[in-house]
């Protein structure tokens, strides 16, 4: 009987536990799920490929790009469809930050290519903020800034 008391005691205390605690112990895997998903989300701009963009894309989407203007999901798609952004990117140094259901990634982006019709190529730092929805990861924010010579 006594077992049976501190079974359901110590039941009762998990119980009371903050979600974060049980997060913190799978960090590991659902940073390796954020570094693979921005690495579908690069492959996907750089192939335009709308159907991946379309499920990678949070429906509120927003993204502020190196010219500082506040973009919707549907007018990235636009900008997609358009064929006037062809861009070649690579990553460096990215840093993944998990909070439960959220990450947060940051590092450098080199772009070689036009964006809106634009040339476009350089160095830029990103930041992207990701939630997991069901067993998928998806992007629901990020910003470039051009990284400018300050010597």
């Amino acid at each position: 009987m006594k077992r049976y008391f501190f079974a359901i005691a110590g039941l009762a205390l998990l119980l009371q536990l903050p979600n974060g605690v049980f997060a913190q112990a799978s960090s590991g895997n659902a940073e390796s799920e954020v570094r693979d998903a921005v690495e579908k989300y690069r492959v996907a701009l750089m192939k335009h490929d709308a159907v991946a963009l379309k499920q990678i894309w949070a429906g509120d989407y927003t993204f502020i790009n190196g010219g500082g203007q506040l973009l919707t999901k549907d007018q990235r798609l636009a900008n997609l469809g358009s064929g006037a952004t062809s861009l070649d990117i690579a990553m460096a140094g990215m840093k993944v930050r998990i909070y439960g259901d959220a990450a947060v990634t940051t590092g450098k982006v080199t772009i070689k290519g036009q964006y809106s019709g634009k040339e476009s190529s350089g160095d830029y730092q990103s930041m992207t903020v990701w939630v997991k929805r069901g067993s998928a990861w998806q992007l629901v924010a990020n910003q470039l800034t051009k990284i400018t010579d300050t010597n």
